[in-house]
């Protein structure tokens, strides 16, 4: 697995499995182990996909050494601000069953945010989290809250794939040495991505599929990757991207497919309004 180098020094694999709407109490358990078998090294779980204590469990039981697992969750809104960050960050440790997770996001831009920002970067003194991150933060959002955080996050969780690219949020993400990861890599599950005229000539051409030739554009972008599936030859066939190479001209134009738009825009007050009434635990 090839990795990318964060603005703390610390490495992250450059593709992930994400869980994101796998059932807990076996489903994910059982993702996570296929995961792992298929030499993923890099599982991505939150505190909000309630599932964090199957990822522990199929990491533990899996014979790798934790040391070797990079194992990145997520706070929940409903445990922002100070106080609650600190134990919420407790409760993802507990869940997940370690003694300190490699990157830690806070999940969503809304609520008491710098107040769970500082908890962050405490845990991280502490020794309780490696690297932190940002998730789900436009251009607009960054600039309100960027003068309030001590430390620089390492990555911006967002939605990225080729018709959703983010382009300006890439240059300012840049300045600041901070990477993007992408959840949506492959799309919302629509077609229209998968059956698009010049990624489907791409197949063809280098003998793989369309998730492929995707996932392999996105890497030589420098965006980290989380592609999601529970089939086992789909987890497989999803990091073997490592061994083919886009040219400069095809690279181009992935880059014409960019539509501009995303399927979520986290800047919605409805957004807001709905997500902040999303309660995980009493």
């Amino acid at each position: 697995m090839k990795t990318f180098q964060l603005n703390n020094g610390e490495l992250i694999p450059a593709v992930g499995f994400g869980v994101f709407q796998i059932p807990n109490n076996g489903p994910t358990y059982e993702a996570t182990l296929a995961a792992l078998k298929a030499g993923y090294r890099h599982i991505d779980t939150a505190a909000g996909y309630m599932n964090e204590s199957d990822v522990g469990k199929a990491i533990k039981e899996s014979g790798i050494d934790r040391k070797d697992i990079y194992i990145t969750s997520k706070l929940w809104l409903q445990d922002y601000g100070y106080e609650n960050a600190k134990k919420g960050i407790e409760n993802s440790l507990k869940a997940l069953n370690v003694d300190y997770i490699d990157l830690y996001l806070l999940h969503q831009p809304y609520g008491d945010y710098l107040g769970a920002w500082k908890a962050l970067e405490e845990a991280l003194i502490a020794g309780k989290i490696k690297s932190i991150g940002i998730s789900n933060i436009t251009v607009n959002l960054w600039n309100k809250f960027k003068d309030g955080m001590k430390m620089m996050p390492v990555v911006n969780q967002v939605e990225f794939n080729p018709f959703t690219q983010q382009k300006e949020l890439r240059k300012v993400m840049a300045e600041n040495n901070i990477l993007l990861e992408a959840w949506y890599p492959l799309g919302p599950g629509n077609k229209d991505l998968l059956e698009n005229d010049t990624i489907i000539f791409l197949t063809k051409k280098y003998h793989k599929n369309a998730g492929q030739i995707i996932l392999r554009w996105i890497y030589q972008e420098g965006v980290i990757s989380l592609p999601k599936s529970t089939n086992p030859e789909r987890m497989k066939g999803n990091i073997e991207i490592f061994d083919f190479e886009l040219t400069d001209d095809e690279m181009k134009a992935m880059e014409a497919l960019d539509t501009g738009k995303a399927t979520h825009n986290p800047e919605d007050p409805v957004n807001e309004t709905r997500l902040m009434g999303l309660k995980i635990h009493d």
